[in-house]
Formats: C-alpha cells, structure tokens, sequence
C-alpha cells in the first residue's frame, strides 16, 4: 500500500512553503495526487454605533481574506506547476476560518493529510487546525515541525505504543513509511511488571510489521517521574528518529486540554516529524 491523494492543509503563507517542501517529494516517490486546503474567515457583521451592520468593515475584512486567498492559492499554484505534480485546489468560507475543520470533508477522501506545527513567531498563536484535522477528517495525519531541517525519506521511526486503539491505528497508517525504513522501534514507556497484555500487544505488533517486511524492534523505558511526553523526545534524539508515530488524543480530550500530554506537545514543540491517527 502506498498513498496515492495527498491532502495539503495551507493556514497561511507562513506555513504553506514547509508544508510543501515535505509532500512534494513524498508525492512524486509515489505518484501521488495532491489536493491544496485553505479557508478563511466569514466576516462578522458588527454594529456601527448608529445600530447598523458597519458594511465598511465587512468589506475590508472580506478584501482582506481574499487576498490572503489569492497568496496561498498562487504560492501552492506556482509550486505545483514547477514541480509539474498532478493537484487541484480547494478553497473554502467559514465562520471559524480554521482550513483544517472547514475543508474536513476533502481532507477526508485522502490517503494522507500533512499540516506544519505551529511557529510560535507566526502571527497565530493556535494549534486549532491541526487539532480540528485530527478530530474531523479521520485520515493520518503527517505534523511537519516549524523549524529545523525537514527530511522526507524516514530512515528510523520509532512508534510510541500505549496499547490504545489510537496507537494501533496510527501503527498501521504507517505502513507505507515503515515499509521504507530502514528500522523500526516499538516503544514502551512504564510497562507494568506483570499481568498487563501492553507487552504481549507490542511484541505482537512487532510481529505483524514484521511480515510487511519492516525490521522492527522492542525497547522499553520507565519514565521515573519525567512527563510521557519527554521520554518519548528523549528516545527519539537517542535512537536518531526521524519520525514519530503515535496515536492522537489516546487519553480524553478534557484531560489533554486541562494537564497538557503528549498530543499537545506534538502540535507545538516536538522536533522531529509526526504521523498521528486518532
């Protein structure tokens, strides 16, 4: 199995360039599709103070979405063009502006989506797109970090497993990465003792990858009161991974948003590439 549409989520400008330096390459390895996603904002009609909608406003905040369009759709545009890659573009209007849950029902007839990390120093200050894609889509999808330097052929990957479901999807969604990689680790964090089925399951999923014919390995650590989220960075930079595959939002969404996890850390900081399923 390889991936054959490939959706691109575009934020703006300041993403869109990363985003493409990492699908462009992965797109022409397999003779992949690829389907540009940008939306912006509907403009709220706000009242003047004569009690009307201030029709100034709306139209400066539509000229301004436009334009932020246009730049998106030209920058993807002239890409595709030099590149000469088979795409089409997808544009969309909603009240969130979010590219991510407005265009979920594109992004969902992909094999792949990829979106960028969020860069602290851009203009945003959310994570709100990626999350939106993870939650609606239901398709994989590949986090390009903001910074540092962007490979597209994985050597090494190493995938946190934690038995859920998430994880096990995410394992499998894979597939076409592992298959080209030269290794694979399996890695668990805190396994219990004894009477657990969590390393009866990671041996089994070893087993599995194996017959696809990825070398896969099992390795194991205790956290000893360090956050999930920082073992797992820690085993990344130790094993030299260069991507990350791990279930999304594992445990509740409510627990993520109140004490942060490893999700979360993925979307803002993690430093290596990142395909997660949820």
């Amino acid at each position: 199995m390889i991936y054959k549409t490939i959706a691109v989520i575009l934020q703006g400008k300041e993403d869109a360039q990363r985003v493409l330096d990492c699908a462009v390459p992965l797109a022409q390895a397999w003779g992949a599709h690829i389907v540009g996603i940008h939306a912006e904002p509907i403009p709220v009609a706000y009242s003047a103070a004569v009690g009307f909608p201030d029709v100034a406003v709306i139209e400066t905040a539509t000229q301004a979405a436009e334009e932020r369009t246009r730049q998106v759709e030209g920058l993807f545009t002239s890409r595709m063009k030099a590149d000469g890659q088979s795409h089409d573009w997808h544009g969309a209007r909603s009240f969130s502006g979010d590219s991510g849950y407005a265009c979920a029902a594109i992004a969902r007839a992909a094999d792949l989506v990829i979106a960028a990390q969020h860069n602290p120093d851009w203009a945003s200050d959310d994570t709100t797109g990626i999350e939106s894609v993870l939650y609606e889509a239901g398709r994989p999808v590949l986090i390009v970090p903001h910074s540092g330097a962007l490979t597209t052929s994985f050597s090494r990957v190493l995938i946190a497993w934690n038995g859920s479901r998430e994880a096990a999807r995410a394992a499998f969604d894979a597939l076409p990465l592992i298959e080209e990689a030269e290794a694979t680790e399996i890695f668990v964090v805190d396994p219990p003792a004894e009477g657990d089925d969590l390393a009866a399951s990671a041996s089994a999923l070893a087993a599995a990858l194996s017959r696809h014919g990825a070398e896969v390995t099992v390795a194991t650590d205790q956290s000893r009161g360090r956050h999930i989220e920082e073992v797992i960075r820690d085993r990344a930079a130790a094993t030299g991974a260069d991507l990350l595959v791990l279930g999304a939002y594992s445990h509740s969404w409510l627990r993520q948003l109140l004490f942060g996890g490893i999700t979360r850390t993925v979307l803002q900081s993690m430093p290596v590439a990142c395909l997660m399923s949820r």
